[in-house]
């Protein structure tokens, strides 16, 4: 039987260039091959249908176009994308005044959203922009090998207000190398002075297979200062909760009202249906994920083949952890346990030591304990406990 989404994730592979630090499932190419792009994601719905993996739902809650750069798609590649999933299940999009309307978010970079990329996805259903702004320092846009300057993300923003879509997030990366000499209270101001609904801060890591991982190997590049990456997420925390921000999630700030919809499905532990490479789905307990490179799911779908790459199954166990590491990332945290419990005492231990603060029946995270919850997720775990973590 087929599991119900209401959620929808869409790769779109293509970047004109690969950042310093970015392991994601990309090809570069300086455009994006839309009519390709569309084409097996036809195939793969097509394949989710006959196999009766998922069931999308008659109207979907989100859909996020994520990448890679969707951008470079150009104008028309939402409007197809549509067609692919069908109309009937986007008919709220655009219905600003509804308390069920679709959030449809898409991924763009400054110096690929244009005028007219903007009105092709406004006109299509649109309705929210994640803006890939990391920086406004020019040296360290060098550094990361961005193709955007300073001015690309205000350009962009005003490209995205005057086609009407004013719900906009944008992201800024923390941790950079010191020897780049970017002021980070600059670009929290800066970012202030935009004025956005929503902020997503990213925390420089190192992956092993890219050209940071390599330079750090090879001695070129020094490891990500630990004391640094912490004062730099602490200082984000208070200049943006000043400002009015509801930190929400550990690493996302909202004006109210402004949350990501789509991000908490996946906080709550929803079902999902994620189409294009390297793309994961969701239907308790398994979870999948295709292909992650773009020629072998692409030629796989056209062969008649699953795209499939690997699935595991969330045994009881690790679907426990799970959702105290979900819960404990956000801003609602989880239920208190059971008092004299083991569990009840680490919590206890948690507060004492600033690292958490309780609200009536619940548990949560403070800024500090945010910055180490993957430790204290297993911590909890290792507990014995009773939650109830519906």
């Amino acid at each position: 039987m087929s599991t119900a989404v209401s959620s929808v994730y869409v790769h779109a592979p293509f970047c004109a260039r690969r950042c310093v630090y970015c392991d994601f499932a990309v090809t570069v190419r300086r455009t994006g091959g839309v009519e390709e792009w569309l084409e097996a994601l036809a195939v793969e719905v097509a394949w989710v249908e006959a196999e009766g993996l998922f069931a999308c739902a008659d109207r979907l809650r989100t859909l996020y176009v994520g990448g890679g750069t969707p951008s470079l798609l150009g104008p028309d590649a939402m409007r197809g994308l549509g067609e692919v999933l069908g109309r009937r299940r986007l008919e709220s999009a655009g219905a600003a005044d509804s308390s069920d309307t679709l959030e449809w978010t898409a991924e763009a970079n400054p110096e690929s959203f244009t005028p007219d990329v903007a009105a092709g996805w406004a006109a299509a259903g649109v309705n929210r922009i994640s803006l890939g702004l990391q920086t406004f320092h020019e040296p360290a846009l060098r550094w990361m090998g961005r193709l955007h300057g300073p001015d690309g993300p205000p350009r962009a923003l005003r490209i995205a207000r005057e086609s009407g879509i004013e719900n906009v997030s944008v992201d800024l990366i923390f941790g950079l190398p010191a020897s780049v000499g970017r002021s980070w209270d600059d670009d929290l101001n800066r970012v202030l002075a935009l004025d956005v609904p929503h902020v997503s801060l990213y925390g420089l890591t190192v992956e092993e297979g890219t050209a940071l991982g390599r330079a750090v190997r090879e001695g070129r590049e020094r490891p990500v200062d630990e004391d640094q990456y912490r004062r730099e997420f602490e200082r984000a925390a208070e200049v943006l909760v000043d400002a009015g921000y509801e930190h929400y999630e550990v690493s996302n700030f909202a004006r109210p009202g402004a949350r990501s919809q789509h991000n908490a499905m996946y906080w709550e532990g929803g079902a999902y249906l994620g189409l294009g490479n390297g793309a994961h789905s969701y239907a308790p307990p398994v979870r999948r994920w295709n292909d992650r490179s773009w020629e072998d799911y692409r030629r796989r779908l056209l062969d008649g083949s699953s795209p499939e790459g690997e699935r595991e199954t969330v045994d009881e166990a690790a679907h426990r952890l799970e959702r105290i590491w979900l819960g404990l990332r956000t801003s609602g945290g989880i239920p208190l346990p059971v008092a004299g419990s083991p569990a009840a005492a680490l919590v206890s231990q948690w507060v004492d030591s600033e690292l958490a603060a309780l609200s009536v029946d619940r548990v949560r995270l403070t800024t500090s304990g945010w910055l180490l919850l993957d430790r204290l997720s297993v911590e909890l775990d290792a507990c014995d406990g009773v939650f109830d973590l519906r």
